[in-house]
């Protein structure tokens, strides 16, 4: 995908833009994000939700939301 010039240019151009003193704080943020995003997406994953449908999650308006769940009775409420 990349070569090592594309990389080496990159880095390049992040040092002038953001300073040597900020980057391994970029880093690690960066870091600290990708594993969020990873372990939300294994929770959905174990969950049985796909986080690309939008039926399943509740994002969309694909049809009826259906909720698993005992029904009880309401007695003397109103």
């Amino acid at each position: 995908m990349f070569g090592i010039s594309e990389i080496a240019l990159f880095i390049i151009i992040a040092v002038v833009i953001f300073g040597a003193r900020k980057l391994p704080e970029l880093a690690r943020s960066l870091g600290k994000s990708a594993r969020i995003l990873k372990s939300e997406a294994q929770a959905l994953k174990r969950d049985g939700v796909s986080p690309a449908d939008p039926a399943e999650n509740g994002s969309g308006t694909a049809g009826p939301r259906v909720i698993k769940g005992t029904a009880t009775e309401r007695t003397g409420q109103h």
